[in-house]
């Protein structure tokens, strides 16, 4: 093979997962604790270096997997970081993503053999490199999809009530919303569908249980439909 670039200086390319869950209560950022120099015993995103024949996708897409055991989850490329001294290890250009996932879903044998552990969003430890920034940008991109998209119902369980669903976004929004208006704005955008089934913990009436209708909403967004969230 010619050797079109040889005279060109070479770089590791790695990726960084984000992964963010919703436990019913908090949002939360699966960490692990690194295992291996530089760094070694600190906490910090799971990521991997690209391996020759893949794209940055499909790394993205290894690392998440080798983590959580899970796939075909929400996952979204963030930005590149390209500090030249952000690794003490060597020149690497990492490419972040953020991954949305059910909670109650991943491998928790996986997630015990990394050494990883859910922190709240509001209080996880300092992260090596720049990873604390990754962390913040992943945020405000979620808080901007959120604003016009319905990918919250990624963090949710398949059946959830309002309440649950009025606690994620306050989550994700690091803000409380008025109970009254929430459930009213939400039955609005008629994309839930009522179930004939209550959740009980929460009170001894109960609260009616529903699901996302991804096909109605993909319906909707053929006649100019929008989704928005006010906050």
């Amino acid at each position: 093979m010619t050797e079109y670039y040889s005279g060109y200086d070479k770089y590791l390319v790695a990726v960084d997962c984000i992964i963010f869950g919703f436990d019913g209560q908090e949002l939360k950022l699966l960490l692990i604790k690194r295992g291996f120099p530089p760094a070694e015993g600190e906490w910090s995103l799971m990521g991997g270096f690209l391996k020759s024949g893949e794209s940055i996708n499909e790394a993205a897409e290894r690392v998440l997997k080798k983590l959580t055991g899970l796939h075909n989850v929400y996952l979204e490329q963030l930005r590149a970081y390209g500090e030249v001294l952000r690794d003490p290890g060597q020149r690497v250009i990492s490419i972040g993503y953020y991954a949305l996932i059910k909670i109650d879903e991943y491998d928790e044998d996986l997630v015990k053999k990394y050494n990883a552990r859910w922190f709240p969003i509001d209080n996880f430890p300092g992260l090596i490199f720049d990873h604390n920034e990754m962390v913040d940008h992943a945020l405000k991109r979620l808080q901007r999809k959120a604003q016009n998209q319905p990918i919250g119902f990624e963090l949710l369980p398949d059946k959830f009530t309002i309440p649950q669903l009025q606690k994620l976004y306050e989550e994700i929004f690091r803000k409380e919303f008025d109970k009254r208006n929430f459930r009213k704005k939400i039955l609005g955008f008629q994309i839930l569908r009522k179930l004939d089934e209550k959740e009980k913990e929460g009170s001894k009436k109960g609260a009616f249980l529903y699901r996302f209708d991804q096909k109605q909403y993909t319906k909707l967004l053929g006649s100019g439909y929008i989704f928005e969230i006010n906050v």
